[in-house]
């Protein structure tokens, strides 16, 4: 599936295993690979991040998804869940950090890397992969860029999307946004 990856797309899939190992991780994952969009300049899913306003805001973005990983990688909907169970997410991170140190939960630190000096790809940073082979194919596009990979983010469940969501980049916005709705693309 790599070789229908735009040089754009390579450079994201690269940067997000850069993003990983910076942060002393063992395993690339989906907010890898947000953050490597995030630092792309030119292409479509610049210029979509760029129109919802996300370039200006990578910061909050990255406050976002360090306090995401800082609760073990629940979202708002896992958290609401187990408040309905009567379970207080914030009071269970304040007791486990106060046992085991600020971002115990995160599980940042850093592991054995394979004897190639790459790291594995998470399952969820796998699926985003996956999805956005797909979404190119919905768009009848031959080869998969970074436009791909920020729908598959939108579209996948989890932190990424939902920082995503919270900063209005949508499935639906990004798709409206390049591809009016699932019509030829705006933008590129």
């Amino acid at each position: 599936m790599f070789e229908r990856f735009t040089q754009d797309a390579r450079a994201v899939v690269t940067g997000a295993a850069a993003h990983c190992e910076r942060a002393g991780e063992q395993r690339v994952d989906e907010a890898h690979l947000l953050l490597a969009l995030l630092e792309r300049e030119g292409g479509r899913a610049a210029f979509a991040l760029a129109e919802l306003g996300l370039t200006g805001r990578r910061d909050a973005v990255e406050r976002d998804l360090a306090e995401a990983r800082r609760r073990g990688g629940l979202t708002r909907a896992d958290a609401d869940a187990l408040a309905g169970l009567g379970i207080d997410l914030t009071e269970i991170v304040s007791r486990v950090e106060e046992a085991h140190g600020q971002g115990a939960l995160a599980g940042t630190h850093a592991g054995v890397v394979r004897r190639s000096g790459r790291r594995p790809f998470t399952r969820g940073a796998k699926d985003v992969l996956t999805r956005s082979l797909r979404a190119a194919v919905a768009h009848g596009d031959r080869h998969i860029g970074g436009e791909h990979l920020l729908l598959a983010l939108t579209a996948r469940p989890g932190v990424p999307s939902e920082v995503l969501a919270d900063h209005g980049a949508t499935y639906a916005a990004v798709e409206d946004l390049l591809w009016g709705g699932g019509g030829r693309a705006k933008a590129g």
